[in-house]
């Protein structure tokens, strides 16, 4: 085994069932759905047609898409202070291993602020020189009672 990857599991896994600290407030502007709606060509008028939005909508407004909520726990995760950071060192490659459960309780509306709370929910070696974390992740709205999406993101730490 990596000594390494053994220092980090050590670390991760006394962090386990943790809430880690609140990440920044982030707006998802309507800027910013016109582009990810360019980029996935979804431009269905619930996301880019305000004034269609007044008329037709539920929501009023125009509303993210749930895949542009979801892509943002990337950029939501760099603001999270995390307290296990040593456990990172000697990385060689950290991969987006995918997602276990993935929903969206509530949408986001144009304007909104969003952030990411998560938990560090499990830390696993995959073999000598890999660890697997799960972090159950939840993106709030800010001024909401439900969260924008609730997922369990899986993340595979490669060291040298």
């Amino acid at each position: 085994m990596s000594a390494n990857a053994e220092k980090g599991i050590a670390i991760f896994q006394q962090y386990v069932g943790k809430e880690e600290a609140a990440g920044d407030w982030f707006e998802v502007t309507q800027e910013r759905i016109n582009q990810f709606a360019d980029c996935t060509l979804d431009h269905q008028f619930i996301h880019v047609d305000p004034e269609k939005c007044k008329e037709m909508s539920p929501f009023g407004v125009p509303i993210a898409h749930g895949f542009l909520t979801l892509s943002m726990l990337t950029h939501l995760a760099t603001s999270v202070k995390v307290e296990y950071g040593q456990g990172y060192a000697g990385i060689v490659a950290g991969v987006n291993y995918g997602f276990e459960k993935v929903r969206f309780p509530s949408p986001v509306k144009v304007n909104s602020r969003i952030r990411l709370v998560r938990t560090l929910a499990a830390a696993e070696l995959k073999g000598a020189t890999a660890i697997q974390l799960t972090h159950t992740c939840k993106i709030e709205i800010e001024g909401e009672a439900k969260p924008a999406c609730v997922a369990d993101w899986l993340t595979r730490l490669v060291y040298g």
